[in-house]
């Protein structure tokens, strides 16, 4: 695919910092934002101002960097202990998304690994480490998007939840980037977007992405898909992932697990579209994955208008986990994995 509207860049190491594209302001506006500090990034990721799995490993390894090159005359154990601090403090942002320890983990071993090198030449080593983790995610989400070219039909209905796409990774995308490149290979396909509740990354970001690549899309509120595929009108679902446990458990955005379990009721492809950084084989099942609970003024609240009385009580969980036995495929860059899952999940890491 060629550098073009389908390729939107919502991080970038730019000399000294980082610069991000600030979702909390879109469609509305385009706003980047240059972070200068540690604090600045783990405050963006909290806020969702950067998001998705990968894309949070990518500006937390960033952050990394911008917590540790400013440390002076230390000890190696002295910065390998500030390093780990950083790390924790980095990884305590958004729990869920398996990425950001990923990220942090591979840092960590690489300063292990140049313990016997100069502090200065570590810290040079890390940033490297930064830009790789993200130069290869461009590369893994390109190659994911083609290897999902055979899972879609040269017409085809696709549902997708939440925001996949350039948005939520270094560039392209996951399950967005099956569909951007199915539309670059001039396949006749239509977009059902999820609004995705409570904060809308399928109305903001996904609606975005998809305008911005001409893509024929409509959106739809969570609760109208049921009534798509019951009607026929909905050929294949495809999302993406914040963590896969070792059995193909999968925890994404809240809502992902009704669309499974229509999905199956309606015998429709639901597809999952993933990093291999992104799966975690530490965990055996899905009820080990760490859920987030969000703040209830994203559940009370529409924007800065109320919605419920005053001290409503909320569970307001960010994801859920959705059964391997409801899910067809997963689609990464070495591949599509069908079942059984716990076997070939862990061969693409042999």
């Amino acid at each position: 695919m060629s550098e073009n509207k389908q390729a939107v860049k919502s991080i970038e190491w730019r000399d000294d910092h980082v610069r991000i594209i600030d979702q909390t302001f879109l469609p509305s506006r385009t706003v980047y934002c240059d972070i200068r500090d540690i604090g600045q990034m783990w405050d963006a990721i909290k806020k969702l101002k950067v998001r998705g799995a990968p894309a949070i490993g990518i500006a937390a390894a960033y952050a990394f960097y911008l917590g540790i090159r400013d440390i002076r005359d230390i000890s190696f154990a002295g910065f390998n202990i500030e390093a780990e601090r950083i790390a924790e403090y980095l990884a305590s942002s958004r729990p869920t998304a398996v990425n950001l320890k990923w990220a942090l983990d591979r840092i960590l071993m690489t300063i292990y690994a140049l313990r016997e090198k100069p502090i200065e030449e570590i810290k040079a080593k890390v940033l490297e480490v930064a830009q790789t983790i993200h130069q290869e995610d461009i590369r893994t989400c390109r190659q994911i998007g083609l290897n999902g070219q055979e899972l879609i039909p040269k017409k085809a209905n696709i549902l997708t939840h939440c925001n996949t796409g350039g948005l939520a990774t270094g560039q392209y995308g996951t399950a967005l980037s099956m569909i951007f490149h199915a539309h670059e290979e001039g396949k006749n396909i239509h977009v059902w977007v999820d609004e995705t509740r409570p904060l809308l990354q399928g109305a903001r970001l996904t609606a975005w992405e998809l305008s911005q690549a001409e893509i024929p899309f409509k959106l739809v509120i969570d609760s109208a898909s049921g009534h798509l595929m019951k009607s026929g009108m909905v050929d294949l679902i495809v999302v993406g992932t914040d963590r896969v446990a070792a059995n193909g458990d999968t925890a994404n955005k809240i809502g992902t697990y009704n669309l499974s379990v229509l999905a199956k009721a309606h015998n429709i492809p639901f597809y999952v579209a993933l990093p291999l950084s992104t799966i975690d084989l530490s965990l055996s099942h899905g009820d080990l994955i760490p859920i987030e609970e969000r703040d209830s003024a994203e559940v009370t609240q529409f924007g800065n208008a109320r919605v419920a009385p005053p001290k409503t009580a909320t569970f307001n969980p960010a994801f859920d986990v959705t059964p391997a036995e409801n899910i067809t495929a997963f689609i990464t860059e070495k591949g599509i994995v069908r079942p059984p899952f716990t076997e070939n999940l862990k061969k693409l890491f042999e």
